[in-house]
């Protein structure tokens, strides 16, 4: 019985006939932008953040772009972006003209690590963009404490958290803006590109919306310099069936990755277990010195493995000349020996077991 480290049909099984119900009826109706079935999932959503708001996009990148691009920005600005992220957050600042600025990992939870925010903040710092890595959040309180003594703005990608918690408190409810992708393969994934910008207040409600739709608030008047970045109601549809299921799908992994925690032996490093951090494990990340050996063996031995991610951002040829070079020697160690098991709402405590049992073996 060959593992896929992913199976998407498996995972959307369940809601078949849900899916097929919901798409009828979209047919029925005739309306496919933007009407009753995004404004019903971004207040599903919102209300599921504990946000006021949440405003429904084209996909996780545009979040991050159309949140960034709603602050007061100036060109040339620079964003505190975390070194080992994948390339969609630092993309987001260079879209908007910004300069990334990239700071090195806590080792042991692979998020942005707080304490070396501040040696990196100069006069033209003007955001942090915190990146809720493989379903942990970031240490948000000292990241707000910062960006509060420096007035910074503070926005959460939350591509990979959708309803990680830290004390009760949900991923997308910290800094000015949460910024989610429902790629399929998350843990509250659309059948297609999909995103969301979560927030309170009223300020930027306008802005934003105007901005995911070519600038315009009224048909054919445009205000501003916009986009086309509109959540599709189908997508939106489908996202609020799955919604209901948020919770438990959560808690599924969650007893996936306990499986992995208790099962494995010390040859391999394992992802930290925080108090009154309530993880999601969109990802459950392994490390290894052999880690290609490894991954090679299990997938002899039938078990299908990801990389997330193989080349770091300020290796990659797009990023050369636009990062700022320095050792990241944290972030070249977690790109060369990290390696994703199998941890999706599809698999079995049997499949599981049986992936621990093979590793054990190495």
């Amino acid at each position: 019985m060959f593992i896929e480290y992913e199976d998407l049909r498996r995972v959307n099984a369940p809601f078949q006939e849900e899916f097929t119900g919901a798409f009828a009826g979209l047919l029925k109706s005739g309306w496919y932008i933007l009407g009753s079935q995004v404004e019903s999932f971004e207040t599903a959503f919102a209300a599921y953040c504990g946000t006021e708001h949440c405003v429904g996009v084209a996909s996780g990148l545009d979040a991050l772009v159309l949140a960034l691009r709603s602050l007061d920005l100036k060109p040339g600005d620079e964003v505190i972006v975390p070194a080992n992220t994948y390339i969609a957050s630092i993309l987001a600042v260079l879209h908007n003209g910004l300069k990334p600025v990239l700071v090195e990992p806590d080792i042991q939870t692979y998020n942005i690590d707080a304490s070396k925010i501040e040696a990196k903040i100069s006069s033209r710092t003007k955001a942090i963009l915190a990146v809720h890595l493989y379903g942990k959040l970031c240490n948000m309180e000292a990241i707000l404490e910062i960006a509060g003594r420096h007035q910074l703005y503070v926005v959460e990608d939350c591509a990979q958290a959708h309803g990680a918690s830290y004390k009760g408190k949900k991923a997308g409810n910290f800094g000015d803006f949460g910024a989610f992708s429902f790629y399929p393969t998350k843990n509250l994934g659309a059948l297609g590109d999909a995103g969301a910008i979560t927030f309170q207040g009223n300020e930027r409600l306008s802005l934003l919306k105007q901005l995911r739709n070519y600038g315009s608030e009224k048909k054919y008047h445009n205000n501003m310099v916009g986009f086309n970045s509109r959540l599709d109601e189908i997508q939106a549809a489908f996202l609020a069936i799955k919604l209901k299921h948020l919770d438990r799908i959560n808690q599924h992994k969650r007893e996936l990755a306990q499986i992995y925690d208790q099962g494995l032996n010390d040859q391999f490093i394992m992802p930290v277990k925080q108090d009154d951090y309530e993880d999601v494990h969109h990802i459950y990340p392994i490390r290894h010195p052999e880690r290609d050996k490894l991954r090679q063996y299990l997938l002899d031995h039938e078990i299908r493995t990801e990389v997330h991610y193989p080349i770091p951002p300020h290796r990659q040829k797009a990023m050369q000349g636009v990062i700022e070079k320095d050792d990241y020697s944290l972030t070249t160690e977690i790109h060369d020996t990290v390696l994703s098991l199998p941890v999706s709402a599809c698999h079995s405590a049997e499949e599981i077991h049986r992936v621990v049992e093979m590793l054990n073996r190495f």
